[in-house]
């Protein structure tokens, strides 16, 4: 695994329903992430944080909610993790919504094109976020990302990384999901998404899941992880905008994190939906900036 690390904060709540996962990234500052990775040996690289257009808080038009800031701030985001990237540097967003994956997925894809590596992209979340505007209840792009990165998008977002589309539906494994809205749930099974839900997280364990969402990973595939803070249980992580119940556990998401860290593979990172604003005394920060800590090789027990 690549021992510079670079954080890049996107301080934007551009595609959410409700305010606040704008300060998220002070918040995993807070909450010590440079320091914590600093003691893991690594460097780390605090680039500071993007700035973009605010939020107009308007309703949306065509289905979608402030498509034009949201196209600015992703195209920010794109260049950033891009640079980065051609730099051999591991990028860390700290997010914002997660309509930034948009941004940050497209420049990865467009730096494996480059480097002629495989992409695998984790998508750790209660949903997921494969919606239209024409499926969408809400218009919010932060529903959006997966389904705009696979070539199902407006123009602007979908061109970001400079092809269309940015990534396939094979390369994309979710994980911990458990609200999808009926239209988004047919068009999941049409593209083929491979989806370990809390039902079968639950039937098969973490463990069965992580197995199969991290099989055939080698030494030429590039391993994004895109880490929604909802994934986490409200109740070890009650500071987001989109609480569902019945998430992993505190115990199975480190087990998720570590064979992650395991495979050694991991290249770039995104943290999003930490709602500072909804958290209790920095509380779900904390678990957030423990879970990327395990991310990077902080085991439990002893190993060898």
């Amino acid at each position: 695994m690549n021992h510079k690390i670079s954080l890049i904060g996107a301080p934007t709540d551009i595609g959410a329903g409700s305010r606040g996962a704008s300060m998220g990234p002070e918040a995993l500052r807070v909450a010590n992430i440079t320091s914590v990775l600093q003691s893991h040996g690594l460097e780390v690289l605090d680039k500071g944080n993007l700035s973009g257009p605010s939020n107009p808080w308007q309703p949306p038009v065509n289905g979608y909610r402030h498509l034009p800031e949201v196209t600015a701030w992703n195209r920010s985001l794109h260049d950033a993790v891009y640079a980065e990237l051609q730099d051999g540097r591991l990028p860390i967003v700290l997010g914002g919504d997660h309509c930034l994956g948009i941004g940050s997925i497209s420049a990865v894809a467009r730096h494996c094109r480059d480097t002629g590596k495989k992409l695998r992209v984790l998508w750790l979340d209660a949903h997921a976020d494969f919606n239209t505007n024409t499926l969408t209840p809400s218009g919010n792009i932060h529903g959006m990302p997966v389904a705009c990165l696979c070539g199902f998008g407006p123009l602007e977002l979908i061109e970001i990384g400079g092809q269309v589309p940015a990534i396939s539906p094979k390369w994309v494994r979710q994980i911990g999901i458990r609200s999808v809205d009926e239209g988004e749930k047919r068009f999941v099974h049409e593209q083929d998404l491979e989806v370990f839900d809390m039902r079968y997280i639950d039937e098969m364990g973490m463990r069965a899941a992580m197995e199969l969402a991290l099989a055939l990973i080698d030494s030429n595939t590039h391993l994004h992880v895109s880490f929604d803070v909802d994934f986490l249980d409200p109740d070890i992580a009650p500071g987001v905008g989109t609480t569902v119940r019945g998430g992993p556990t505190y115990r199975e998401a480190q087990l998720c994190m570590e064979m992650i860290a395991d495979t050694g593979r991991m290249a770039s990172l995104d943290v999003f939906e930490l709602n500072p604003a909804l958290d209790e005394r920095n509380r779900t920060a904390e678990v957030a900036v423990d879970l990327i800590e395990s991310l990077f090789g902080k085991s439990t027990l002893m190993r060898k």
